[in-house]
């Protein structure tokens, strides 16, 4: 690697002034590896009071040791080679660990405010992670309007292993707690919901599963750890499609699991569950998410400034019957969002008034901006309908008690322009056949 000292001489510097030889500057070359000096030490551990937009940029990264990468390689390697008989620099199989993804690793635990984490092949896999640490037979307590996947692999486990689960407003806090048997040992958090945008008092049921000795799962993928930090509420653990927000590109598919500070053997058991599933994430895309989350911060603020909007133009239109935001005044926790949470998220979802099919699918057909398609997250807008899309795998007697309609479509808002999303919209509704 290169290593740019002092000056040698006194002089105005041209545009050649990096070109070897040039009696500027002495240029001195060292191998790979040479322990570094002033500028290119290794960083220390960024203080807890960096705000959260320094940590979004610099969280697990600085510039690798080897030729001094502002940002870090991808190890694209199956294997590492061991310096000697049980000796190697700290990885030997990607499956267990890998330098990049140690690296998005780092990162996110430093978003959560947690002591590690892991990070997985897709979101669903950080699912898995976290539900095989119960033990059978167990019995589980989730959201009642969760993600179509994640009641999937619930329905599964059911039939497969065993596993009892319980399907709930977690908004009824007493009801939560009436809802645990001996064998409770998990409770499974999505707020706000997905898609109905329910909230739930993260610390008030961590409360109350704590005192029953279940674990607290909290899925963020919502809201990131820009606009909610569930650690500080009492959750046990934070689970993440990283697919989402935290790539923010819809470029690739990912998830994570992070573990609380002073739970070491908690952390432990979710990285030794992650190796053993093999569900590990591959180099290049743990490149991909840590890229994105340098421009976590800003581009949050950009997704919920437009969702505000649209949020606000849905709810004057008279072909809108009900809009689900917890930014609106209306939502029945908007009181807990402003307690809870550090801003309102992006994710809107509305019923249509006299919502037959034909309705709905004119929406769905009609905008411009809003792709119709599955995920959400990216800087780009979305629409979908739950109940053949995302949610489709329920059955739809489950979709009804989640209060999930057939006239209820959600929107993933981007960072284009707001008036253009509210102008695609209300084109939309206008053109509605009577």
């Amino acid at each position: 690697m290169i290593r740019i000292q002092e000056p040698a001489v006194s002089a105005d510097l041209h545009l050649d002034a990096n070109i070897p030889g040039n009696p500027a500057y002495q240029f001195t070359i060292v191998p790979p590896g040479t322990p570094a000096r002033a500028g290119w030490s290794e960083r220390a551990p960024l203080v807890s009071d960096a705000g959260l937009a320094t940590k979004c940029v610099h969280a697990g990264v600085q510039p690798d040791p080897a030729y001094g990468a502002v940002m870090p390689p991808i190890y694209q390697s199956s294997t590492f080679a061991f310096r000697d008989v049980c000796t190697n620099a700290g990885y030997d199989y990607t499956r267990s660990g890998n330098p990049t993804r140690a690296a998005l690793e780092e990162a996110l635990a430093t978003l959560e405010g947690g002591a590690g984490s892991t990070c997985t092949t897709t979101g669903m896999a950080a699912v898995l992670v976290a539900l095989n640490l119960l033990l059978h037979p167990s019995h589980l307590i989730c959201t009642i309007d969760c993600y179509g996947g994640t009641f999937r692999v619930l329905e599964h486990a059911k039939q497969a292993g065993g596993l009892a689960v319980s399907y709930l407003d977690l908004a009824d806090v007493e009801a939560v707690d009436r809802a645990f048997r001996p064998n409770t040992g998990m409770v499974w958090i999505e707020t706000p919901s997905n898609p109905l945008l329910r909230l739930t008092d993260i610390q008030a049921v961590a409360a109350v599963a704590r005192r029953h000795g279940a674990l607290t799962v909290v899925d963020n993928t919502f809201l990131t750890p820009v606009l909610q930090r569930p650690f500080e509420h009492g959750a046990d653990l934070v689970v993440h499609s990283t697919t989402k927000y935290l790539n923010g590109h819809s470029d690739v598919v990912g998830g994570a699991v992070v573990a609380p500070q002073g739970r070491p053997a908690l952390l432990q058991r979710i990285q030794s569950m992650n190796n053993l599933l093999g569900t590990s994430q591959s180099p290049h895309d743990a490149f991909l998410v840590l890229r994105g989350l340098k421009t976590l911060s800003l581009r949050m603020k950009a997704h919920e400034a437009g969702a505000q909007r649209v949020a606000e133009f849905l709810a004057g239109r008279p072909e809108v019957a009900k809009v689900q935001y917890p930014g609106l005044p209306t939502h029945p926790q908007h009181a807990l969002a402003r307690r809870q949470q550090q801003g309102f998220g992006a994710m809107v979802s509305f019923e249509l008034r006299d919502g037959g099919r034909d309705r709905v699918d004119h929406v769905l057909r009609t905008l411009r901006w809003f792709t119709l398609a599955e995920s959400l997250g990216g800087v780009e807008s979305l629409v979908a309908h739950p109940a053949s899309m995302t949610h489709a795998s329920m059955t739809p007697e489950a979709r009804r008690r989640a209060g999930i309609g057939d006239s209820l479509i959600r929107l993933s808002i981007g960072i284009e322009d707001p008036s253009d999303l509210v102008a695609d919209l209300a084109r939309a509704l206008d053109s509605l056949p009577a």
